[in-house]
C-alpha cells in the first residue's frame, strides 16, 4: 500500500479517523476501491467500513442496474 500524508486544515472537533473513512468512502463510491481495499484505507474492518459509510452518504450498494443485474445472475 502506498502511503500519502495530506495535510488538513483543523475544523473543529474533526478526528483523523474521521477524514481517513470519509476519504475511503468516497474512493469507494467512485469505484476507484473495492470495499475490502476502502476498510483498509479507514483502518477498520470490511463490516465496519460498511456500517460507516451511511454517515457519509455513500451506499454500500451499487446505484447501476447492470450491477444489480450481475449480482442477481451470479447468486
Amino acid at each position: 500500500m502506498e502511503t500519502i500524508v495530506l495535510n488538513v486544515p483543523k475544523v473543529g472537533n474533526s478526528l483523523s479517523f474521521d477524514y481517513s473513512v470519509y476519504l475511503a468512502a468516497k474512493l469507494y463510491e467512485d469505484a476507484l476501491l473495492s470495499a475490502g481495499q476502502a476498510s483498509a484505507v479507514a483502518n477498520v474492518s470490511k463490516r465496519a467500513f460498511i456500517e460507516l459509510m451511511g454517515r457519509y452518504g455513500v451506499s454500500p450498494f451499487s446505484t447501476k442496474v447492470e450491477d444489480l443485474l450481475e449480482d442477481i445472475a451470479n447468486a
